[in-house]
Parts: structure tokens; C-alpha cells; sequence
């Protein structure tokens, strides 16, 4: 449970130097030219496990990779080992065409936590433009790496890194006609993945709190389709309340104490909202259309959601103060699944058109639309914190006897560098929402 992992945690930042000259990476056209880093082995006292350095190295060079912003120069092709305290040799990483060198340093504290120290250097400026020293329980190794790369991608990039995190989704897993459906939980890199609900009952729609500290979802324990709540640190579980009809599309607020959600009552589905401090429930949307997945923009001000009011499922924008509606999607074909990004820049969402499935952004007006990726069927776009990524799920379309596989996949917001989140065997991932940062 996150508690128990926070329990082993303690991060403390020491000292951050300034830079008398910017580096920074081009991430506006995703970066056409990623900037190469150097990671230098760690240096270790004793007590430190070589397979925990390698490992905090290994990650730390697999989450920059990932990105698409930055190339990893070969170990074999370092002119030398820069001892911590000392200065490179400039012109010697510059003649392999390096931009950013990393050092590093592990010890032991207290004999069961890890102290990582790290610099950072802009070989091309000559300085050192970050320092900083971490601890953390041994326990919460693969943590510190995360922690170190986000310092490095927020150093470089001037963006807030989404590498400490984790994603809640729906595993499916059994023959297609079959299948079994479980939440279940893992790193932003698909690493740890572990269920948080059993097989007995059927679930869907999970979505995090603000503090990551519950998760909400839709499960139709004793057949009967509720919001469920379920407390990370515990366990616990329990139905968010009695409302009078099927209710689904569960979602927080950014302030954590409201979830906005649908209620289907005679026949007709609209949003509510559910005070959980006074227990209370305000109706959002009304007429006789369907109206469904809402997503709170950022400032808790607004809320976007899908609706057929118009003849054909678009995206309107709700004003939670006055309750003023404005549809702000007109392309062709069906929009669906909105997800404000917590910038309030974008609003994500699923497009269907020409019996195709998109995933795409546009601005909170409904203007300059973009698509980033096309497929059989895709749904549920999530974002990373910092705005700089999508998360969604992907199914595959079928051959005659070749059951259909999902996967989960992330995708930059110029449309570039989609890769595949790695889940076990024979594990479908759906339905994916990415945390806030762990920290």
C-alpha cells in the first residue's frame, strides 16, 4: 500500500546550482535532434549493493530515452571517468558529441537507507547547472532513480517530469469469450504490477485522487453497477453511495473532495456532482440527452463531457458556477472520452470517424485540433503530469481465430514517439489513468 511505501520514503533536495547559461531541449518539435547525456557508472561505498547502482543507473537512462528528447551515449564511448568533486575535460566529452554529463554517488545511511548524490553538466557551456542529494529507504531504490531522471528532464527541459508516478488500469486476462476484468496497478513504466481488485467482481473506469490516495471505479459487485472507492492505504473498499440508479464515469475533482459522475435515472443519463464531505449530490446536466464522461479542467472551474444532445456524440464544455453549457466540437464523425490536461491547455479526447478510432488535443474552445494517433479502437486518453504526454489503451483488430489483444501506450503530444507499455504475458491492458507525482 502507498502508505507503507511513503513510510520507507524520505527525499530531501540539498543544493541546486544555478546556471550562468540556459541548456535547454527543444521539446516544442519534439526534440528532431535529441540531446545526448552521458550517465557515468556511480561511485559506491561500502554497503551499497552494485546491482541497486546499476539498476538506479539503468532506470534513470530508460526513463530519459523514453522520452524521444534525449540520445544515451554508449558507455564504451566515454574518454573518462569524472571523479565527483572534480572537473571533465570538456573538450574531450565534446569531441564524442556529448551535451550533458551525469555523476553520481551512492552511500549508506543509517544502514538501511541510500544517500544518491548527483551532478549534472553542460559539456558545451562548461558548468555544472544541477547538484543534488536524495535519501531513501533501500526498499525505495527504483524511486530514487525515478526522482533522479525527473530532476534531470525538469532541469533540461524546463517541464515537470512524470516519471515517478504510476498508472491504474483494468487487466483483462482469459479466452475472448471469457475474459476477466481486475484493476490493477504499476510504474509509469509498466514495472511492479500488482491487482487491486479480485476476479470475482467485475470492474472498470478507475481514476486517482489528487493526493493518490483512493481510487475510484465502477463495479458491478452483486450485479449491480456502482462507484466504488477504494483506499490505497488500506484496502478498503466501499460504494461511494445510494443514488437511485446505475451510476459510472467516475471522476475527482482537483481539489479531491467532489467526484464527478453519471447517474442514469428513467431511462435518461446525466452528470452529477458528489459532495463527500456533506454527503450531498447536485445534478449538472439536464434535458434527455446522454451525458457522460466528465473531466474537471485544473481550476476546478469548468468541466468537459461527451453528450448526443446535439443529434451526435460531441464534447461540451460545462461553467460549474452557472451551469452554462457551449458544445466545442464540429469535425466529422463522433467526439467522446475528454480529458483536460492538468495545464489546462488541452483537452484530450477520442474521435470516431470513417469507422476509425483517434486519439487527439485540441484547446479548451475546440480549436486547432490534432490528431496523434489512429487505430481499430482506441479510448480513454490520460495525462502525465506536466502535459507533456498521453496515455491510452489500443485494441487490436482480430484475424479469424487470433483472440484481440489491448495494449496500453503513450504518446507525445506532437504525435510523435508512441510506445507500448510493457505488461506481463497475456495480460490486456484497458482503461489506463496516469497519477499525479508519487511525491
Amino acid at each position: 500500500m502507498l502508505k507503507k511505501i511513503f513510510a520507507l520514503f524520505a527525499i530531501f533536495v540539498a543544493v541546486v546550482m544555478p546556471a550562468r547559461a540556459e541548456l535547454k531541449v527543444d521539446i516544442v518539435a519534439g526534440a528532431l535532434e535529441p540531446t545526448s547525456i552521458a550517465v557515468q557508472k556511480f561511485e559506491t561505498s561500502v554497503g551499497v549493493a552494485d546491482a541497486d547502482a546499476k539498476m538506479i543507473r539503468e532506470v534513470v537512462e530508460s526513463d530519459l530515452k523514453r522520452t524521444g528528447l534525449f540520445r544515451i551515449v554508449s558507455h564504451d564511448a566515454f574518454p573518462e571517468h569524472v571523479k565527483m568533486g572534480e572537473m571533465p575535460n570538456f573538450k574531450s566529452w565534446m569531441a564524442i558529441k556529448t551535451q550533458v554529463l551525469v555523476q553520481a554517488r551512492m552511500n549508506v545511511e543509517g544502514g538501511n537507507k541510500y544517500k544518491l548524490e548527483f551532478f549534472v553538466w553542460d559539456i558545451n557551456g562548461t558548468e555544472q547547472i544541477e547538484a543534488q542529494s536524495l535519501v531513501a529507504s533501500k526498499k525505495s531504490a527504483r524511486r530514487l532513480a525515478h526522482i533522479m531522471a525527473d530532476a534531470i528532464y525538469e532541469r533540461l527541459t524546463g517541464e515537470v517530469g512524470y516519471f515517478d508516478t504510476q498508472i491504474v488500469f483494468i487487466a483483462e486476462t482469459g479466452p475472448i469469450h471469457k475474459r476477466v476484468k481486475r484493476m490493477a496497478i504499476m510504474d509509469y513504466d509498466g514495472y511492479g504490477m500488482r491487482y487491486l481488485s479480485d476476479e470475482k467482481t467485475f470492474v472498470m473506469s478507475p481514476h486517482f485522487s489528487p493526493n493518490m490516495r483512493t481510487v475510484v471505479f465502477l463495479s458491478y459487485r452483486d450485479d449491480d453497477p456502482m462507484v466504488w472507492s477504494l483506499d490505497l492505504d488500506t484496502g478498503a473498499q466501499r460504494r461511494l453511495g445510494q443514488f437511485g440508479g446505475m451510476n459510472f464515469a467516475p471522476r475527482f475533482s482537483p481539489d479531491g473532495k467532489k467526484i464527478a459522475l453519471s447517474l442514469v435515472k428513467n431511462g435518461i443519463t446525466h452528470i452529477y456532482e458528489y459532495d463527500m464531505e456533506n454527503k450531498t449530490l447536485r445534478q449538472l446536466t439536464f434535458g434527455d440527452s446522454i451525458d457522460t464522461s466528465p473531466s474537471y479542467s485544473p481550476d476546478g472551474k469548468k468541466m468537459a463531457f461527451n453528450s448526443d444532445r446535439s443529434g451526435r456524440q460531441q464534447i461540451h464544455v460545462l461553467d460549474l458556477d452557472t451551469l452554462a453549457e457551449e458544445r466545442i466540437t464540429y469535425g466529422a464523425g463522433r467526439y467522446a472520452t475528454p480529458a483536460w490536461s492538468p495545464d489546462g491547455q488541452f483537452i484530450a479526447f477520442t474521435k470516431i470517424a470513417d469507422d476509425t478510432f483517434y486519439v487527439g488535443i485540441m484547446d479548451p474552445r475546440g480549436r486547432n485540433e490534432k490528431i496523434l494517433a489512429g487505430g481499430w479502437f482506441m479510448e480513454a486518453p490520460s495525462w502525465a503530469p506536466g502535459s507533456r504526454r498521453i496515455v491510452y489503451y489500443e485494441t487490436e483488430k482480430a484475424d479469424d481465430d487470433i483472440e484481440r489483444i489491448s495494449h496500453i501506450r503513450s504518446v507525445d503530444i506532437t504525435g510523435q514517439n508512441i510506445y507500448d507499455i510493457d505488461l506481463p504475458d497475456n495480460v490486456n491492458g484497458l482503461e489506463p489513468t496516469w497519477s499525479p507525482r508519487l511525491m
